[in-house]
Order: C-alpha cells, then structure tokens, then sequence
C-alpha cells in the first residue's frame, strides 16, 4: 500500500489544523467549570455563551434555542423522546430513510405504545410533502425527516415539509447532520421546531453536537442533574470539544460556496466517468437534488463489501452504508426503502467527499476502481 486516501467524509471528518489550534488552550490553561462562580467558571462561560451564538447565527436561531449535546445521535434522542414525553398524542411520523439513531429511537417508542409511521420515498430516496400531509392525524405530536441522506446524498424538501407540520401544529424535527455547514439552513424560513447538528461532520471534533429547540416548544430532558444547557442536558460541558464546533462552523459557512462548487465538480466528475465507463453501474440517489460531497452508486454482479476491501488493499477508503451500521449483512434500509432489491443494495458503495480531496485523488479512485469492478466480476458467482 503505497498511499492513503480518504473517501468517507459522510463518515467522519478530520479536525482541521486550526480547529485544534483554537481548541489547545481549553485543555490545560482555560480549563474552567462554566458551572463555577470563581474567575476561572465565569471566563469558561464566556467562551461557551460565545460559541453557543456562532451555532445560534448560523441557523438563524437564538442563544437560548441551542443546546449542545455529545453528538448527533444523543440529539435525535433528546428531539424524539423528549418530545414524545411532554406532549399528549401518540402519533409520530418519521421517513423510512432516517439514521439509524432517528429509527431505533423511534422503534423504541413504538415498543412504549406510540404510534410511528414511516414515510415512504421515491427511488431517489425523497419524500412526498403530499405524503406527510395525508398522513398527519389530529394526534400527531412529531414528524422527523432528515435534510440530507447520510447514504445517498439526496436533499429533502423540509422547508415545504415544515410548512405543512406548522400549519397543522405539529412539531417538526431535522436531522441536519450531512448538511449542516454544506447547505444554508434558515431554522424560521424552514419552519422547523428541532434541528440536529454534529461537529464531527464539519472538521471539528467528536464528541460535541447540537440541538435547536425553537422557544415554546414542549419538551422533556432525558439527562437529570445539574441543570446545564437550560436544564435540557444536565453534564458538565465539554469546553475543549464545544470550541472546536464553533471554530469549524466559522470556517465551513466562510468557505461554503468555494467548497460547494469545487467538491460538485470532483463529485459530477467521478459519477459521469463511472457510469459511462463502467458497464451495469447506476447512480443511487437523487441526480440534482444532491449534496455536493456524496457519490452512491451499485454495481450488478459484485458486492459492495467485496469493492470495499479490495479499493482498501489499494490505500482507498470507502464504505458501503453509514458508518454507524455498515458491518450489518442485511442489506441498507435507505437503499431498500427506495425499491432496490437486496441484490442491487448489496451492490452499493458510497463515496463521500471532503476538504482533503484533491483532483489527484479522484485520478487515481478512477484509475483504480473500474479495474476492481472487472477483477470481481471476473469470479463473481453472481455474474451472468
């Protein structure tokens, strides 16, 4: 393996060099509980009320409506349950290509005697705003509809979905995980009550997250302590982590439109060459309506996890499905959801773009991944 060469950004992201510079201080020097009313808390509280309002600005929310979290997953958690405690009513509409954390959760209030529905989607993995509509009953109390896929890349229309929930009064909920610091996110415009974001995704580091709670919202905390993040998520908060969210949130919405434009063009580039150059290849996922760093296409014939291990014996990484549930055998519940037969999901690989990836990197996926293609299918049992 001469090289190394990243393609799961959906995954996780690096933290950016200067996130962890302005991350370092809050390790040792500025190391201050923001609970504590000494000098020490009250600097630590500055910096988080600070970092709080880079979240807040960037969606167009208040201080008060954020909360921060460990991660996207403890935020989904927070949104579903929280709200399906503090308000009466038994129904909760989520789609059927969620996260993993948005399903199970919502599994485990149908298993407490709720009432969850799931949305289908097209084969591009969309939802119907009509569907959502029809389906909302007088007990409603959530809809959940990710913004954008973690599989596929498909941008969902939750500004018209929001619109639909707020004029039946019913709690919105979005996942914005892949698109928060890609796509401009108006939490007032939208319509949305809750929205999860991740540092991880955007060059931060792991362990911290938010949840946007919009003011009014009946909700119930699922941490009892302390009473931190007003009294939503009770733990000492982490400084160090919370920082480095704000710091990459900065740098991600400064260089958006550049990114964008030059990961679409890396993206619509590897697609294109794909599908014209390798036989029986399909992209997955919307053509258009597609955020700019997530290529999903399947291969007839092979497996996914066969392309997976042979690009990694060449220094290329990849996945197969969300990195939070991919060593699974039974086949993506994104992909089947969208018609695909097992055959055909398990025949899927996701590659997702990021800061890192350069014009060179892409040459060589290119030079590389038609070639295993044709090695796999050469001793494929699957083949014709």
């Amino acid at each position: 393996m001469k090289q190394k060469i990243y393609f799961d950004y959906a995954a996780t992201t690096p933290i950016d060099p200067r996130v962890v510079k302005a991350m370092e201080p809050f390790f040792n020097k500025k190391f201050g509980n923001a609970s504590s009313l000494h000098c020490f808390g009250n600097d630590t509280k500055k910096v988080l009320e600070k970092n709080r309002k880079i979240i807040a600005d960037a969606i167009n929310a208040k201080e008060d409506e954020i909360i921060f979290t460990s991660s996207a997953t403890e935020s989904n958690n927070i949104a579903l349950k929280g709200v399906a405690f503090a308000n009466k009513g038994k129904h909760i509409l989520i789609s059927s290509v969620e996260h993993d954390c948005v399903l199970n959760s919502a599994k485990w209030l149908k298993g407490r005697g709720y009432d969850v529905e799931f949305l289908p989607v097209d084969q591009y993995g969309m939802v119907d705003p009509k569907e959502v509509e029809k389906k909302i009953r007088k007990d409603t109390i959530l809809v959940s509809v990710m913004h954008v896929n973690n599989e596929v890349g498909t941008i969902e229309p939750i500004k018209e979905i929001g619109s639909i929930c707020r004029k039946n009064n019913v709690y919105f909920h979005t996942d914005a995980a892949q698109s928060f610091g890609k796509l401009q996110i108006d939490v007032v415009s939208m319509n949305i009550d809750l929205l999860t974001v991740s540092s991880q995704k955007i060059y931060g580091p792991k362990g911290a997250a938010a949840l946007f709670i919009r003011d009014g919202v009946k909700i119930e905390p699922l941490l009892h302590g302390g009473g931190q993040e007003m009294n939503m998520r009770s733990s000492t908060e982490n400084i160090p982590a919370i920082v480095g969210f704000g710091k990459a949130t900065e740098l991600c919405l400064k260089e958006m439109k550049e990114e964008n434009k030059r990961l679409s063009k890396l993206r619509d580039r590897i697609i294109k060459t794909l599908l014209k150059e390798v036989k029986d290849c399909y992209l997955n996922g919307h053509p258009k309506e597609r955020v700019s760093n997530n290529v999903n296409v399947r291969f007839s014939f092979i497996e996914g996890e066969s392309i997976l291990f042979m690009l990694d014996s060449f220094g290329i990484a990849i996945s197969t499905a969300s990195a939070c549930s991919s060593p699974k055998l039974e086949p993506s519940h994104v992909l089947s959801a969208m018609g695909l037969k097992h055959e055909e999901a398990h025949g899927s690989i996701r590659i997702s773009l990021g800061r890192m990836t350069k014009d060179k990197d892409v040459d060589y996926l290119l030079s590389v991944l038609p070639n295993v293609v044709e090695k796999l299918r050469l001793i494929s049992p699957h083949k014709k």
